[in-house]
């Protein structure tokens, strides 16, 4: 509607990864359970917009979706001269407890797709503590790749081009047009040599079979919702994941693809209300002062 001004607001925090300062973009809006939302390889926060935007689960949750270094309107470090971009686990696993650190966030729950379901995995394996629960969308402990990143960062091809087609497969049929346009725009916009940094991560570096049996959701509840049209990573991967994770939560979502939240996120809703909502009850206390 002319005039709507969206409730999110956006702000940048000055967060020490490795040794050297960031600045990275988040946006967030509501109060209540800190509940930080991951971006998928190549893209940002914008993915986050709808979720972030949802009045109800805004009343429990402070919801927060922040944009990667290098992604988005986070750029690269200041001491950064120019050589090539490479997402590693450690990296990654740093940059996210860099993030909540930073904010003060008092065990947060960490929703993550595609890579970011992945490195949710990581976090259940190494810093299951930290965290009130675990949600990753799209993930398993390992894909085989289907591309040829060489194509992702060549001075003859389009980068956010060939970016958006080599992903565009990825969506369901029954995701709305002008969603999954805007999924595939964010890929568009991406920084040269951004999306196959992150793949690094996702295809070589964070190869996680053999080690999520060491996960504990007795520590910090798991949870695992994929997109039944998603051909990255397959329903199969994610149910052969969770039968490695005992009490791992699993859930695939009909007429969703690898981008649940943001090509077509009403359907998305109706798969992650549950989810919110068990965590909700899961953190109320007692009389006693414990618990449920």
């Amino acid at each position: 509607m002319n005039g709507t001004i969206e409730p999110m607001v956006g702000r940048y925090v000055h967060v020490e990864i490795d040794g050297a300062m960031h600045r990275i973009y988040f946006e967030e809006n509501g109060a209540g359970i800190p509940l930080v939302c991951l971006h998928t390889a190549g893209s940002d926060g914008r993915q986050w917009r709808h979720l972030l935007a949802d009045e109800e689960f805004a009343k429990n949750f402070r919801i927060i979706a922040f944009d990667m270094p290098w992604h988005g309107k986070s750029n690269p470090p200041a001491n950064w001269s120019g050589e090539e971009y490479q997402l590693t686990t450690a990296r990654y696993t740093q940059t996210i407890r860099a993030f909540c650190g930073a904010l003060k966030l008092d065990k947060p729950v960490v929703m993550g797709c595609s890579i970011g379901g992945r490195i949710v995995l990581n976090l259940a394996i190494d810093h299951a503590a930290e965290f009130r629960a675990l949600i990753g969308l799209e993930a398993a402990d390992f894909q085989a790749p289907w591309y040829d990143t060489t194509w992702l960062n060549r001075p003859d091809v389009h980068g956010g081009e060939i970016c958006a087609a080599l992903v565009s497969g990825l969506i369901a049929p029954q995701s709305p047009q002008a969603s999954r346009m805007e999924t595939l725009w964010g890929y568009k916009q991406g920084g040269p040599g951004v999306f196959k940094g992150d793949l690094y991560f996702y295809r070589v570096d964070g190869d996680l079979r053999g080690r999520v049996e060491a996960i504990d959701t007795k520590v910090c509840p798991l949870y695992l919702l994929t997109g039944e049209y998603d051909f990255s990573c397959t329903p199969e991967d994610t149910k052969r994941t969770a039968a490695a994770i005992g009490g791992a939560r699993v859930e695939i979502m009909e007429q969703l693809g690898h981008f649940p939240m943001s090509e077509n996120p009403e359907q998305f809703r109706r798969y992650i209300a549950p989810v919110l909502g068990e965590i909700l009850t899961q953190s109320i206390p007692t009389r006693q002062g414990v618990h449920v």
